[in-house]
């Protein structure tokens, strides 16, 4: 069996690398760039420092900001008839995963309009075409969707989030640049990191997982480990690290899929508006308890790398418990709540646990669950 890994065609990473998307628009011969940002970057002049680059080399281009927090199929379609009327040629999505997800899915339906009612979607869809051609700047460091063939969209007819996976839709060109970070407030910083560590996590306990994918895995978690409390506390060095450890994970992630923490968070993004992050962050630790007999040794890296000492005298038990404490005190420290009981309704959890079982990553979850036994970890939250 052949492993498959895709990654960006180009990368630029450390400070001032969005000063390079005027070489490399003209660089491709572009000449119209439609924008996707979301309302709040617009309105704190986050978006402006990439549009002031765009000016300063007399590069059209069009915003695009009516994107919600969690990306709506109106928005994706409203997005497409807009990029439809713009006249442009290809894509720069500013943001976190709601700006680059609409970015993505606007690009695939503009290169395969036969899946403009945006449902079709869903999971690995047979798209021909590559999608209109995607420049992505993140403004957070977490979701790591500027490296990723991954995206997800809400569909609020049915309150539930579609997870889509297309190796047609990586932007061609990633801008890792940790001064469009620093204006993220502390809260969306620790839950943005926590995001990125679940990926890591996920990423290198995942059944698809392999050598050259445990490799970007185990380094994502080191760097996010050391590094995500200072960011929290603003240092530039914490915001440097975070940008790289987040696109790091991405890296891994994207190629080998995720487990059933994403598959659970993704039903309370859609139903309650919870923040990604967040809920992946309170998740965490539960499902890795749930998982560890079905990790072989993999604990004890996933320990090492977020800085245990003496991983190696260890017993399989006391490797696992270090690797889950080591989790939950990341999590405590940057601030995020410990449990579901001011989100989740219990009359709710039946949706949520078929939501959860029906979602695009639970197979790749290392060790096979049911709804009844998503229902309980939900329930074990509360």
């Amino acid at each position: 069996m052949a492993n498959r890994f895709v990654l960006n065609e180009m990368s630029y990473h450390g400070s001032g690398a969005i000063g390079e998307i005027a070489k490399e628009a003209e660089a491709r011969g572009f000449r119209k760039a439609f924008v996707c940002s979301d309302p709040d970057l617009v309105k704190f002049g986050v978006t402006k420092k990439v549009l002031d680059i765009l000016d300063a080399a007399s590069l059209p281009y069009e915003l695009y900001s009516e994107i919600k927090a969690n990306p709506t199929v109106e928005n994706v379609q409203t997005g497409v008839a807009a990029y439809k009327k713009s006249g442009a040629d290809y894509l720069i999505a500013i943001g976190g995963g709601s700006s680059m997800d609409t970015a993505k899915a606007i690009g695939i339906i503009i290169s395969n309009p036969e899946f403009e009612d945006v449902v079709s979607l869903e999971g690995v869809a047979p798209t021909k075409n590559k999608s209109v051609p995607i420049f992505a700047v993140p403004t957070t460091a977490g979701t790591a969707a500027e490296v990723t063939i991954n995206y997800v969209i809400t569909d609020a007819a049915k309150n539930r989030k579609m997870v889509c996976v297309d190796p047609k839709d990586i932007p061609i060109v990633a801008f890792v640049d940790p001064d469009m970070m620093s204006s993220m407030p502390k809260g969306l910083t620790a839950a943005t990191g926590m995001d990125a560590l679940t990926h890591a996590i996920e990423g290198y306990i995942t059944a698809g997982a392999w050598e050259l994918s445990d490799m970007f895995h185990l380094k994502a978690i080191e760097i996010i480990a050391r590094s995500l409390r200072d960011a929290v506390a603003d240092t530039p060095e914490g915001r440097a690290d975070m940008a790289l450890g987040q696109y790091v994970a991405g890296m891994g992630f994207s190629n080998v899929g995720l487990g059933i923490v994403h598959s659970m968070a993704h039903p309370l993004g859609a139903l309650y508006d919870t923040p990604h992050g967040v809920a992946n962050a309170i998740i965490l630790p539960t499902v890795m308890e749930y998982n560890a007999a079905a990790t072989g040794d993999k604990y004890k890296y996933i320990a090492k790398a977020m800085g245990v000492a003496g991983t190696d005298q260890m017993s399989e038990a006391e490797y696992r418990k270090a690797a889950i404490d080591a989790v939950k005190k990341l999590s405590e420290d940057v601030g995020i709540p410990k449990d579901l009981k001011e989100i989740v309704k219990e009359e709710d959890i039946p949706f949520l646990s078929q939501s959860a079982y029906d979602d695009a990553c639970r197979p790749g979850n290392p060790r096979e669950t049911s709804v009844e036994e998503i229902a309980e970890l939900y329930r074990s939250l509360l």
